[in-house]
């Protein structure tokens, strides 16, 4: 018997990365998946974002652990599209017990061309699209009356900015990363009553393609400053952080609500 045998988890993001992880991981313990992903390119993100085959590959991960899966292409910017995914989602699969909000960009370049609209897309993608959906779930939420968990992807650039440039990226992403924890603290007070638990993550770098690719290493060449981990890693897997991510959501953490959790091999004790 799995720990999410009957419940259901929405992750966004899920195309591939941490957000496929986090759909393999809770899948293979029982849960269903409800998938949202933006599938597309976003005009200042310097490197490829995930495509529709990408998320297709999710689906197929999850469904050959048995289990099923609502997959949808949704802007996390648009509440509106974020909310017919998540209606659509509903309607299928029946509920929602856990949530992860981890759709996110680091658009990191040596060469920005318009660091205001960086700015700005990062900011909308990586704390407004939270936002929007933790709001587009929390009533179904409340109104189930059985708690649930909503865990939030931050950032060791969320709990500390050693490594800041004053580029668009940079602003937006540690802004951004901060930001959501003020959110999850907040959120922790709103939705205790319910016993809805509300934490974040923070990973260090993670092999993904988000951090894996020429455009942020040819930033990070160019800005060596930032801090390594404490432990011999250069970069953690996706599976780490849906390790985590899978304690918070289980019963095992119960009372556990109002916590940024690092996963980051010691960056931020450095």
């Amino acid at each position: 018997m799995g720990r999410f045998d009957r419940k259901v988890a929405l992750i966004t993001g899920a195309a591939r990365g941490q957000g496929r992880a986090h759909a393999v991981k809770l899948a293979g313990e029982g849960a269903d998946i409800i998938a949202l992903d933006l599938c597309s390119q976003i005009d200042s993100v310097p490197y490829p974002l995930a495509t529709t085959g990408d998320l297709a590959e999710t689906v197929s991960a999850v469904e050959r652990l048995d289990q099923r899966i609502f997959a949808a292409e949704a802007d996390v910017r648009d509440f509106a599209a974020v909310s017919a995914a998540v209606k659509n989602g509903l309607a299928e699969l029946g509920r929602i017990d856990v949530v992860i909000a981890n759709a996110g960009i680091a658009p990191h370049s040596v060469d920005e061309k318009d660091p205001i609209q960086v700015f700005e897309d990062t900011l909308a993608v990586n704390l407004t699209g939270v936002r929007h959906t933790v709001h587009a779930v929390i009533d179904t939420l409340i109104e189930q009356g059985e708690g649930g968990s909503i865990i939030i992807t931050s950032s060791t650039a969320g709990l500390t900015a050693r490594g800041g440039t004053g580029t668009g990226a940079c602003d937006g992403y540690v802004a951004s990363k901060h930001a959501v924890v003020g959110l999850m603290r907040s959120w922790a007070n709103w939705l205790a009553p319910h016993r809805i638990r509300v934490n974040t993550i923070h990973p260090t770098g993670v092999d993904t393609p988000m951090v894996t690719n020429d455009a942020m290493a040819a930033y990070l060449e160019a800005n060596p400053g930032g801090a390594t981990n404490l432990l011999d890693v250069a970069l953690i897997e996706a599976v780490d952080l849906a390790n985590a991510a899978a304690w918070l959501a289980s019963d095992e953490a119960r009372y556990v609500t109002g916590v940024a959790l690092p996963v980051d091999a010691g960056f931020t004790a450095k």
